[in-house]
């Protein structure tokens, strides 16, 4: 029975803000891919202690809609934190914010993408070289698409890191650190979003249409719309939209 501690990378005020608890929406995502895991959330933002790492099998970092980059000193709380995991050698993955942390704390950078903001849909996701035997994204086929929401990105990888994924908005949706004990796996996009959440992200921040906000809550059941937001009917289905959260659970 795998005990993962699900780091929730928003304050409680941003939280509150947005209507959507990190924390809390990965939790439910990593029981819909198994029922038998032990779960623990902390939020560092809000002063949370970091409980003992010893009984921990995996340790996920959420996203967050904090204001700052992950480069940033306000970003400092979560950083510790994140350091404090890699020092202990446990399996981490991370999701959009979660992912962008890992970068600057291991020597790369994050920054604002200058493309401007990905909402609702990271859509053409392309596998590398690397990503196409990568135990992370095995299932994936080139072009798929991930709900996703983000301005910042990874600019620089830190070195020793390996790209798994891109697509013309960023080169960076996918990658991995494994040296020096470390063993991180992360996205820029959030399989843990279902339809139903970044679609009601999407309509209370305004950064979608109405009616691709619509369809985007219905592409996991209907080939319409999923056709209208020009991307496959089962890329948002759970069995594929889950896969890196199983694949992720699968090498614990």
């Amino acid at each position: 029975m795998p005990h993962i501690l699900i780091i929730d990378s928003n304050p409680a005020a941003t939280t509150a803000d947005r209507g959507v608890a990190p924390g809390a929406v990965y939790a439910a995502a990593l029981r819909a891919c198994r029922d038998d895991l032990t779960l623990s959330v902390t939020r560092p933002y809000d002063g949370d202690a970091l409980p003992a790492l010893e009984v921990f099998d995996g340790v996920v970092f959420t996203g967050s809609a904090v204001e700052w980059s992950t480069d940033d000193a306000r970003a400092e709380p979560i950083a510790a934190v994140m350091r404090a995991v890699f020092r202990k050698g446990l399996p981490t993955l991370g999701s959009c914010n979660g992912m962008q942390l890992a970068a600057s704390v291991l020597g790369g950078r994050s920054d604002a993408s200058p493309n401007g903001q990905e909402n609702g849909l990271a859509r053409d996701i392309q596998l590398t070289q690397a990503g196409r035997s990568h135990p992370f994204l095995a299932g994936r086929v080139d072009g798929y698409a991930a709900p996703c929401i983000h301005r910042d990105e990874v600019s620089d990888l830190p070195e020793g890191a390996v790209v798994l994924a891109g697509n013309s908005h960023s080169g960076v949706q996918a990658f991995a650190y494994e040296q020096d004990g470390i063993r991180f796996w992360g996205v820029q996009y959030h399989p843990e979003y279902t339809p139903e959440v970044v679609s009601g992200i999407m309509s209370r921040t305004g950064f979608m249409g109405a009616q691709d906000a619509q369809d985007l809550s219905q592409a996991d059941t209907s080939a319409e719309a999923a056709a209208r937001l020009g991307i496959r009917p089962d890329d948002l289905a759970p069995e594929m939209r889950l896969r890196e959260l199983r694949n992720w659970l699968a090498q614990l």
